[in-house]
C-alpha cells in the first residue's frame, strides 16, 4: 500500500521516454552565427582537468566570439595553463572575479562576473564547467537546436567518463535518482518546478539573463543551474534539457568517495525546491529505487519458508516489477557512458545493488546545506 501509488507515478514518468528528442549531433558552423556566443568557464584550482576543456573549446567554430576563463585566484597553475593556451587562440581571456560577497556561492559568482564582463554584442551566453570535454561541433549544435526550436535556454546531459570500479558501481545509481524523480525530459519544459538542468553546459539568451539580473537569483544556491533555469522558465521562456552525449563528455570526480561526497551534496536540489517536495522525493526514492531489491529478495525468502498470503504475494510481485524496471533503466542509460576507458566497467551492471546507498545519500543531503564546496568553506547563512 505504501509503494503502489509511487510505483504508478514512476511508470507514468518513465512512460513518456519514448517521445524524448534524439541526442544532439555535431553540426557545422554557419556564417550567420558569426560571433554570437560568449563562453564562460568558472575555475578554481582546475589545473588537473582544465586542459581537455580548453582544447575542446578551442576546436569550436566561429560562432564563438570569446572564451572567458573566470578564475577565483587559483593557486595550482590554472591561470598559467590558460595563458599558455592563449597563444593558440586569441578568443581565450582570463578574468579574475572580485572577492566573494556575502550570500554568494563561488560558482554562480564567477558566472555572474563573466556575464557582466562578456562582450555586449554576444546574443548568447554559454556556461561550461572546467571538468567537461567539449567535442567538435558542440556550440554549433546548441545554436542550431535553439534556433530551430525557438528555445531561450538549452542545457545538455553529457557522456560520463568513469575510470574506477567504485565509480562504475555507484555513479549510475546516483544518476538514476534524477531520472526517477523527474522522468524523461520533455521537448520543452512545461512545469518549471519539476524542471531539470545541467550547468556543466548551459546556453541561454543574453536577454533572458538581463531580464532577471544575471545569476543573482541563484547567488546562494549549491544547485545554481537548476535554480537559475527554473527562474528563467517561470518568466515564460522556452527551456529544454537534451541528451548531449555525442557532443559533450565529462570527467566529474576522482573515485567513488569523491563521487559520494561532492555530487551527493547537490543531488537533492533543495536550494531550488520547496521543503515538502524535497522530502516527498526522498520518500519516493526509497519506495521505488532504494527498497525494491531488498524487499523482493525478502519476499522470495518469505514465500519459500512460510505459507503464502495474498498481501505477501502482491508485495513481492510489485517489488519484482520495480526491480525489472530498474534493470531496464540500467540498459537505457548505458549509452551515456564512455565504454572505451576505465577499469571495472562490469560493475556498472551491478549498480542496482547500490540503490539503497543512493537513496540514503539523497536523504542525508536533504538534512543540511553543504559547508564546503570545491575548495571553499561557507557559513550556514550562505
Amino acid at each position: 500500500m505504501a509503494q503502489a501509488p509511487w510505483a504508478a507515478v514512476l511508470i507514468a514518468r518513465l512512460g513518456s521516454g519514448w517521445r524524448r528528442p534524439s541526442p544532439l549531433t555535431p553540426q557545422p558552423s554557419r556564417p550567420e552565427n558569426l560571433a554570437k556566443v560568449s563562453i564562460i568557464v568558472p575555475t578554481l584550482n582546475e589545473a588537473q582537468r582544465l586542459q581537455p576543456c580548453l582544447a575542446g573549446l578551442m576546436r569550436q567554430g566561429y560562432e564563438v566570439r570569446e572564451i572567458l576563463i573566470v578564475d577565483s585566484h587559483s593557486q595550482d597553475g590554472t591561470v598559467e595553463i590558460v595563458q599558455a593556451a592563449q597563444h593558440g587562440d586569441p578568443r581565450l581571456r582570463v578574468e579574475f572575479d572580485p572577492p566573494l560577497p556575502p550570500g554568494w556561492v563561488g560558482r554562480p559568482w564567477a558566472l555572474h562576473t563573466g556575464f557582466c564582463r562578456a562582450h555586449p554584442d554576444s546574443e548568447w551566453i554559454l556556461g561550461i564547467d572546467a571538468d567537461t570535454q567539449p567535442q567538435p561541433g558542440l556550440v554549433a549544435s546548441l545554436l542550431e537546436t535553439a534556433q530551430r526550436e525557438q528555445l531561450d535556454l538549452i542545457s545538455l546531459s553529457p557522456c560520463f567518463i568513469l575510470k574506477r570500479g567504485g565509480e562504475w558501481w555507484l555513479q549510475p545509481a546516483l544518476l538514476l535518482t534524477l531520472i526517477y524523480r523527474f522522468g524523461a525530459a520533455p521537448p520543452v519544459a512545461r512545469q518549471p518546478e519539476r524542471l531539470l538542468a545541467n550547468g556543466q553546459c548551459l546556453l541561454v539568451r543574453r536577454s533572458c539573463l538581463e531580464a532577471i539580473g544575471g545569476y543573482q537569483v541563484a547567488a546562494s544556491s549549491f544547485c545554481d543551474d537548476v535554480t537559475l533555469v527554473r527562474a528563467i522558465a517561470a518568466t515564460g521562456a522556452r527551456v529544454a534539457f537534451r541528451d548531449g552525449s555525442r557532443v559533450l563528455k565529462v570527467r566529474m570526480y576522482e573515485g567513488m568517495a569523491e563521487t559520494w561526497r561532492e555530487w551527493g551534496r547537490s543531488l537533492d536540489l533543495k536550494d531550488a525546491t520547496p521543503v515538502a517536495q524535497v522530502w516527498g522525493d526522498a520518500y519516493f526514492l526509497w519506495a521505488v529505487q532504494g527498497l525494491p531489491l531488498p524487499l523482493f529478495v525478502l519476499g522470495l525468502v518469505a514465500l519459500a519458508v512460510t505459507t503464502p498470503t495474498l498481501p505477501l504475494e502482491m508485495a513481492t510481485l510489485l517489488n519484482g516489477l520495480l526491480v525489472l524496471i530498474r534493470w531496464g533503466m540500467t540498459l537505457a542509460i548505458a549509452p551515456v557512458y564512455d565504454w572505451q576507458t576505465g577499469q571495472g566497467r562490469w560493475l556498472f551492471w551491478l549498480s542496482p545493488l547500490a540503490d539503497p546507498l543512493a537513496a540514503l545519500r539523497i536523504t542525508l543531503s536533504s538534512w543540511q546545506r553543504p559547508k564546503q564546496w570545491r575548495g571553499r568553506t561557507y557559513s550556514s547563512q550562505t
